[in-house]
């Protein structure tokens, strides 16, 4: 399988994938939560905290799984693929209460300037959001200072989501790539 296939395959488990099977529930209590819908009201809920994207030491939480043959030659690692399982804590410390996990892939896709395509599911595994997840997909130029990405959808609490998620660089290590991101979610559901 080729490159191009994989990325292909990458991207169908990250992102169609979890749309089709995020929920285990029956046709009855499917139909029975659309029903409810046309009542519901949409809420709109903030979310604060940090990504924690590590390449170095025992255990990384971002790998690279592929590369084309002019990547490292090239100013912005085009080509280069990474898969990530990054912690998503309250506060910037890697002390800090862990709420959930960031997984997913992302792409150096711009050969002129840095600009990642991100996809990937936001996880959360405590408090009142646990077990519900929200997915982002988009551009990222992450050397800008601020930058915005489009929440597309997600699931459990945040079912039929859409909003963005503002991230601000914490952190940034430029000789083994580890970063500590902020992230300002707006989001709007059910």
């Amino acid at each position: 399988m080729g490159m191009v296939e994989l990325a292909l395959v990458a991207c169908f488990l990250v992102v169609i994938l979890p749309m089709v099977s995020s929920s285990s529930e029956g046709s009855k209590e499917i139909d029975q939560w659309l029903q409810e819908l046309t009542h519901a009201k949409q809420k709109a809920t903030h979310l604060h905290f940090y990504l924690h994207d590590t390449f170095s030491g025992r255990n990384p939480t971002v790998v690279e799984v592929a590369q084309s043959n002019m990547t490292h030659s090239s100013p912005t690692l085009f080509g280069l693929m990474n898969v990530m399982d990054d912690p998503l804590t309250e506060g910037p410390e890697s002390t800090s209460k862990e709420v959930g996990r960031a997984q997913g892939f992302y792409g150096s896709s711009g050969q002129k300037e840095m600009g990642l395509l991100m996809a990937m599911s936001l996880v959360f595994t405590t408090g009142k959001f646990n077990g519900s997840s929200l997915t982002i997909l988009g551009r990222n130029p992450a050397m800008e200072p601020h930058r915005e990405l489009p929440i597309i959808g997600g699931s459990g609490v945040f079912r039929l989501a859409r909003g963005f998620a503002a991230l601000k660089t914490y952190y940034y290590n430029a000789s083994n790539g580890d970063a500590i991101v902020e992230y300002n979610v707006a989001v709007i559901h059910y």
